[in-house]
């Protein structure tokens, strides 16, 4: 199975949101990296079919996805950003609902969110409101509801949201798992959870797709680019208004380790480090992302 992007755009008050980006996803983890506003939320509700693109197409296995109609949404699991749900709905409520969308017989629905409830640790909130709910528990009831129809297709728009980190390490291992001959398709700006699990990541900027490849060999454009150095507590202040610092970590005595990228060393002791996707990122997209996505 493929899912073929072809020279996709939507315009919005003739400015393009996503700029005729084509690329060819198969089966396992991909990655969608880009700032906030880059185009990855417009990208991925086109390829839900719930934006009409302005040109392009997407084709799934060769069929255009808008002429299969139900059959592409039989396929299709979705996550939004922010997933909506009637005021008085408990879970159990939500997920049988959408089971009934879905088309979900309801001896398979209710083995299904059984599933997924014990998987997702909402068993114990099963009867309890979801707008009562934590952030992060509600974001596990979107993923629930997202994996209801068992999709070949599986798209999830910051699902890492609000997760606490033992809670990303279990989504992270059941979309390991479930991926396996499936697409899944994951934007995140927790980028490590995407370091982790995919097996390829597609980068966009400004509505364009700028990049596509394994962790490894997008990392290469950054080899020999991302530094470590001990910076005394009196310069600090300097250094994070001159360097482009990727993390900070207190030594003690009055010394912070700087993790950073740059062409070249800028700081006395610097030692090269092996790069990572986070680096990677904020090579890319230093001063972006302070807007909403589009």
């Amino acid at each position: 199975m493929d899912l073929k992007i072809e020279n996709l755009t939507r315009l919005y008050g003739g400015k393009a949101a996503v700029d005729g980006v084509s690329l060819t996803l198969t089966p396992g983890v991909w990655g969608l990296l880009g700032a906030n506003g880059a185009g990855k939320t417009t990208l991925m509700r086109m390829l839900a079919g719930i934006l009409t693109p302005s040109a392009g197409r997407v084709l799934c296995d060769g069929a255009d996805t808008r002429a299969m109609g139900e059959a592409w949404r039989d396929m299709l699991g979705y996550l939004p950003q922010r997933f909506g749900f009637y005021p008085e709905f408990t879970v159990a409520d939500y997920l049988d609902y959408m089971a009934v969308l879905k088309g979900v017989e309801k001896r398979a629905a209710r083995r299904r969110i059984g599933e997924l409830c014990e998987t997702l640790s909402l068993t114990r909130v099963y009867k309890k409101k979801i707008r009562r709910l934590s952030g992060g528990t509600q974001r596990r009831v979107g993923i629930a509801q997202a994996l209801l129809n068992d999709p070949d297709v599986l798209i999830l728009d910051e699902p890492t949201s609000g997760l606490d980190p033992g809670e990303r390490v279990r989504f992270r291992n059941l979309l390991s798992e479930f991926a396996r001959g499936r697409i899944v398709l994951i934007s995140t700006h927790i980028v490590s959870d995407v370091e982790y699990i995919a097996a390829e990541n597609a980068i966009m900027k400004d509505g364009r797709l700028i990049d596509v490849g394994t962790t490894e060999e997008l990392l290469r454009a950054i080899d020999g680019k991302v530094f470590t150095a001990l910076v005394p507590e009196g310069l600090l202040a300097q250094v994070e208004r001159d360097v482009r610092i990727v993390s900070l970590k207190n030594e003690g005595g009055g010394q912070t380790l700087v993790r950073y990228v740059a062409d070249g060393p800028l700081l006395r002791g610097s030692e090269i480090a092996a790069p990572r996707l986070e680096d990677l990122y904020l090579w890319l997209f230093r001063g972006e992302g302070r807007r909403e996505d589009v």
